[in-house]
């Protein structure tokens, strides 16, 4: 890119030289006429405005070259200015789509998350579902502890029975032995000792 000295360089010479340089063969050519014109005492009063109108329209096309140059030169400045603006728009734009995608990105990953747990929140919803309901099954639970407390109960009272057949049982047993050995003792001692027992 061109420094500020050369830039202005540049501008300068537009404005002089216009847009295909002949305004300096124009202005070349005034300056010669104007010497001739000044210096130039044996010309009739005719021939001096004659100069003098070509010296003032040469000097007009070189005003309107100037002005030319210069209004493009400005036009180009404001298309500079205006493109320069562009480009920042552009550069603004561009960073925010980037935040814009970055933000998506986020999101993106954040519904992910929440798609998963959606699918994870259906199974265990279909594994609950194919559980009874805590109703149902403290109902069954409190039928099942008081079926097996009225269990508890008979076998309590079977256990209770049970050891007392075997009281009975045993004393059964043990006065068939006495029956068996007073049956297996001759005579009336046997009584006796039957009796004393």
């Amino acid at each position: 890119m061109a420094g500020p000295l050369e830039e202005e360089v540049i501008r300068k010479r537009l404005l002089v030289e216009g847009d295909g340089g002949s305004d300096d063969r124009r202005i070349m050519s005034l300056v010669k006429t104007f010497i001739r014109w000044c210096g130039a005492t044996q010309l009739s009063q005719e021939e001096r405005e004659a100069t003098y109108q070509k010296m003032l329209f040469t000097l007009a096309q070189c005003e309107f070259s100037f002005k030319k140059t210069e209004a493009v030169m400005e036009m180009n400045k404001r298309e500079m200015d205006r493109y320069e603006q562009l480009y920042r728009d552009i550069e603004t734009s561009i960073r925010d789509t980037q935040q814009r995608i970055a933000s998506y990105r986020d999101e993106l990953k954040r519904s992910k998350v929440i798609q998963r747990h959606r699918q994870e929140y259906d199974a265990l919803a279909k594994v609950i579902q194919q559980h009874p309901e805590r109703q149902q099954t403290e109902r069954r639970m409190g039928r099942s502890e008081a079926r097996l407390a009225r269990l508890m109960e008979t076998r309590a009272l079977l256990e209770g029975q049970l050891g007392q057949r075997r009281r009975q049982f045993h004393l059964l047993f043990h006065s068939l032995h006495q029956l068996q050995a007073c049956l297996s003792s001759p005579g009336p001692e046997g009584d006796v000792a039957m009796d004393t027992s």
